[in-house]
């Protein structure tokens, strides 16, 4: 009765006639029952319909349509089932294929031989032993990833974020030595894994002062005394994993780590790599050519309190999002800050500002 209730309100509000009425909600029933609905930002018995509802009376009768058609034919919604595709795809396109490349040329064969010989297979197990799984935010879906490589991948690899304390390295050296009887066995991989990135200043970036910061540095900050202290090989090979990458994320992050490497020196990893299990199209992100009316909805319904510190470090203006990456891109379990802020941002009425009412409620992880 709610949702009935939603869709004589919407077609009201949008002035519908009967014929477009039956169209739009044909189309509305089916996308909600097979993504929207699904968004684990909603409130309890909220779902698409009322939040597409009270999204749209944020914008005058002239400007719906506009934010209606952005909604219909731009909206990228990243379901649970196609995260759960990536989760599953992780270890055979990127794990096993990195690692027998290390066997290959440990044993100075070519990749396809490594599962011809048995000392090979051999070498290859004790490989994927020394290999350690951290997860850079709460999204890296570890817990799914354990599950679907049960029997392949030991519990004693995988830790949930990358701040990892003494006593947990402890154990996780402990436990790999105890596996694989062998008292000086060290980690010779690490795998550090997110859902997604869309410009990569989070993990890696330099500062006004030149000086380099981001997650990647505060991991190297303390691995490197797990290096000293023979836990972790001095030659260890680290792979930074994404489920997901914005075109942009993608081309700019092995570029600044690069720079990142060359004015470090000595002080840094001895080898990264970047991963990504899909990359968006370079023409996802909206802009003036395709979408200028929606560009004078974010100029006139933008409020820059949603600006907050995290938000800043992408630059001093959000309309397009963190960074302007300017996606129009959603999670099931949550919005990037990288997708333009009409889809995510809330923020009250002030004197000079107007409100912003979000379509897809946006948990911060960061303030």
């Amino acid at each position: 009765m709610k949702q009935e209730l939603a869709r004589r309100c919407l077609s009201k509000l949008m002035g519908w006639d009967l014929e477009r009425a039956r169209k739009e909600f044909a189309w509305l029933d089916l996308i909600s029952r097979l993504k929207y609905d699904s968004y684990r930002g909603y409130f309890a018995g909220a779902r698409f319909a009322e939040s597409l509802l009270d999204w749209l009376q944020q914008f005058d009768s002239a400007e719906r349509e506009i934010a209606y058609k952005f909604v219909r034919e731009r909206l990228v919604f990243v379901g649970s089932s196609e995260l759960q595709h990536l989760v599953e795809l992780f270890y055979p396109e990127t794990v096993r294929e990195l690692l027998a490349a290390a066997i290959a040329r440990q044993e100075g064969v070519p990749r396809y031989l490594v599962w011809s010989r048995e000392n090979f297979k051999i070498a290859y197990a004790r490989l994927l032993r020394q290999t350690l799984f951290l997860g850079i935010s709460d999204g890296a879906r570890l817990d799914t990833f354990r599950r679907v490589n049960v029997g392949v991948i030991r519990n004693e690899q995988v830790v949930s974020t990358i701040e990892v304390d003494e006593a947990r390295w402890a154990s996780l050296v402990d436990d790999l030595r105890s596996d694989l009887s062998d008292t000086t066995a060290q980690f010779r991989f690490v795998f550090l894994v997110d859902d997604f990135t869309g410009s990569g200043l989070t993990l890696l970036r330099q500062n006004s002062d030149k000086a380099w910061t981001g997650k990647l540095v505060r991991f190297w900050d303390a691995v490197k005394k797990r290096v000293e202290d023979g836990a972790v090989a001095q030659d260890f090979q680290l792979v930074v994993h994404y489920y997901l990458a914005s075109a942009h994320g993608a081309g700019t992050i092995p570029v600044r780590a690069e720079s990142a490497a060359k004015e470090r020196e000595s002080d840094w990893y001895p080898t990264v790599t970047f991963r990504f299990g899909a990359t968006l199209p370079t023409t996802l992100p909206v802009s003036n050519e395709k979408e200028p009316g929606f560009l004078r909805l974010l100029d006139d319904h933008y409020n820059p309190s949603i600006m907050t510190r995290s938000m800043k470090v992408g630059g001093e203006d959000g309309r397009l999002g963190f960074a302007g990456c300017g996606l129009p891109l959603v999670l099931e379990h949550n919005t990037p800050n990288n997708t333009v802020a009409l889809v995510w941002a809330e923020a009250s009425t002030s004197e000079d500002h107007p409100e912003m009412r979000p379509l897809f409620r946006r948990r911060q992880r960061h303030l």
